[in-house]
């Protein structure tokens, strides 16, 4: 019995959360092949906290360029920047998905989840909102567990689910090369 092929996958973070996203999502669309997924720490050149929708897309961006650099010869490559906005006078935290295949490039946001106005303004003085949940909540490292969106939904979804969501959408130039070329 012959084992099928490896497909390799790079997630930019060694974050648990967001390589088990990934994981799950690539598990999801191609069922029993064999997968190899692996984090990689990749600079996002942007802030720590990204403040804005244009800065947190760029961070995704650039963590795909410089992933790709690092790690040649690689299947899929996936980065998840996670930022902070407001829209509609509310602030807003959500995450942009890039991933890149080949020569291909596909992105996409996830949705978004309302701040309380304490936490947006500790991170309008510098934190990041980990931190902010960490203090708020009196935990430690909720960004590696249910992440914000975990604790202000009382674990109804989470952060890994809802970034395994976007990434299947963003996987859907790859799954349907013929409707997009």
């Amino acid at each position: 019995m012959s084992q099928q092929p490896i497909l390799t996958i790079r997630v930019a973070s060694k974050n648990p959360v967001k390589i088990a996203a990934a994981e799950q999502a690539f598990r999801q669309l191609f069922g029993q092949q064999v997968l190899h997924c692996e984090g990689v720490a990749t600079d996002s050149q942007v802030s720590d906290q990204p403040m804005t929708d244009q800065e947190t897309l760029d961070g995704a961006l650039n963590r795909i360029a410089n992933l790709k650099q690092q790690t040649p010869n690689v299947d899929y490559y996936v980065a998840m920047e996670g930022g902070v906005d407001l829209l509609h006078g509310q602030a807003m935290t959500f995450a942009y998905i890039a991933v890149a295949h080949g020569d291909t490039l596909s992105h996409t946001r996830t949705s978004a989840l309302p701040l309380p106005q304490c936490a947006y303004q500790s991170l309008l003085n510098g934190e990041e909102l980990g931190d902010v949940m960490d203090r708020l909540f009196n935990d430690n490292n909720i960004k590696q567990k249910g992440g914000a969106i975990g604790v202000l939904t009382h674990g109804q979804t989470s952060r890994q689910q809802v970034y395994q969501q976007a990434l299947l959408m963003a996987m859907a130039p790859f799954i349907n090369r013929d409707l997009y070329l």
